[in-house]
């Protein structure tokens, strides 16, 4: 009796590869395609900025500030792309959040008050974020739109 319980035991915990979760990730290709389509969206606007995509971890993916950019973008656009993978929401949202006075948000992780991130949603599922910083906040997130855009497109 006792070797048959320890055969089941052994053989219910023992598991394949093919029986792992299935987790969908920007591959290469997708990171591409997002940040073509936003470079493109910058030149169509004339600014020159910093684009950063980072995966639902907040690990970086891809980073490029453009010859005109300041250095301060660098990090900007680090943060509101963290901010939009952590959140799973614009990075919009966090200045909305501190001008309602709820300033203890300033404390959280990767929280980053200023507009210009988004996050990366496929199938109802946060896979990253990505950002633009160098213009107005507006014209940030445009950018950073239509990277998310042409992935969504393809």
């Amino acid at each position: 009796m006792f070797k048959l319980l320890a055969v089941m035991l052994v053989s219910a915990m023992t598991m394949n590869a093919a029986d792992l979760p299935k987790k969908p990730y920007l591959n290469l290709a997708a990171i591409k395609t997002m940040v073509a389509a936003s470079e493109a969206k910058a030149k169509e606007l004339n600014v020159e900025v910093t684009i950063c995509v980072v995966d639902d971890s907040g690990n970086l993916l891809f980073l490029e500030k453009a010859d005109g950019a300041s250095l301060n973008t660098l990090q900007f656009a680090q943060k509101k792309a963290r901010h939009a993978a952590f959140y799973g929401a614009p990075s919009k949202d966090g200045a909305e959040t501190v001008k309602k006075g709820n300033v203890e948000a300033l404390a959280f992780p990767e929280f980053f008050p200023n507009q210009g991130g988004l996050p990366i949603r496929v199938d109802g599922r946060v896979l990253g974020g990505i950002a633009a910083s160098g213009a107005k906040s507006e014209i940030d997130e445009q950018i950073a739109q239509a990277g998310i855009d042409a992935l969504l497109k393809k």
